[in-house]
């Protein structure tokens, strides 16, 4: 199949805006906020079971370190922070 420019173009030049136009990305049946009651209506309509429960949130975890590379049984501890060395515009480290 050939297809001229004007014909290749044109199927995608339908999804432009023209200038000063927005496009709007939320509406419709499951936008913010309808999609709660749409939602219902569409497992109704469609026969199907209610979605499981939301499982209930547990306390978050603590992190307790990286594991140590040895014996990975202990955790390592920041004992101290290294500042970056900084590099002057020349390219020369500053010291």
């Amino acid at each position: 199949m050939t297809l001229r420019g004007e014909e290749l173009l044109r199927p995608f030049l339908l999804h432009v805006l023209p200038k000063g136009f927005m496009r709007v990305r939320h509406f419709g049946f499951l936008a913010n906020r309808c999609r709660a009651k749409r939602l219902v209506a569409i497992r109704g309509a469609l026969a199907a079971p209610p979605p499981a429960p939301a499982r209930a949130k547990t306390e978050p975890a603590t992190y307790a370190g990286h594991p140590c590379p040895t014996c990975r049984k202990g955790h390592l501890r920041v004992c101290a922070h290294l500042a970056p060395v900084r590099r002057d515009p020349g390219g020369n480290a500053r010291r």
